[in-house]
């Protein structure tokens, strides 16, 4: 299994507070449920394409069995009211070799701190760590296509490879 199973990382958002980024763990289930349960039609349309709020088994078992080769899945852990909860993920699926889709979601009121840019950067660091080449994204906002192309050094995370 990928080092990307034990991914952790802590970051300090735009507003001063501070996140964890870390890997996806199977024990997340209900979190993840009750984060989606937070987000806004909105937030759900643009990552599901459509309205979702509930998930079939079959669903819930693509979104949380991940083996962190050809689907890597991250979050991002905050305190709220003294405990921790998700406020955010990400993922990308390997489509063919070398090339991967990947997508991202944060609950609405941690919105505009720099979340989901922390997100993808997190995750195009695993996929240049994977020697992934190619990363997509579809944009419900604006209907096209993101591609970015992580370069194979670490320290350039920026997001400024990113072609529209």
């Amino acid at each position: 299994m990928s080092e990307a199973t034990n991914y952790t990382a802590r970051e300090l958002l735009s507003d001063g507070s501070q996140i964890d980024i870390r890997a996806l763990r199977p024990e997340d289930e209900a979190d993840m449920l009750a984060a989606v349960g937070k987000a806004s039609a909105q937030s759900l349309q643009r990552r599901f394409f459509v309205m979702k709020r509930h998930f079939s088994d079959k669903e819930r078992a693509f979104f949380m069995d991940i083996d962190f080769k050809n689907h890597v899945a991250i979050v991002a852990v905050a305190e709220e009211a003294g405990r921790k909860v998700i406020v955010g993920g990400g993922r990308y699926i390997v489509f063919e070799p070398g090339r991967a889709e990947m997508a991202f979601v944060v609950v609405d009121t941690w919105q505009g701190r720099g979340i989901g840019s922390i997100l993808m950067r997190h995750l195009v660091k695993i996929a240049s760590d994977a020697r992934l080449q190619e990363l997509t994204a579809e944009l419900h906002s604006c209907r096209r296509s993101c591609r970015y192309v992580p370069t194979r050094s670490a320290s350039d995370l920026s997001g400024n490879s990113a072609r529209f």
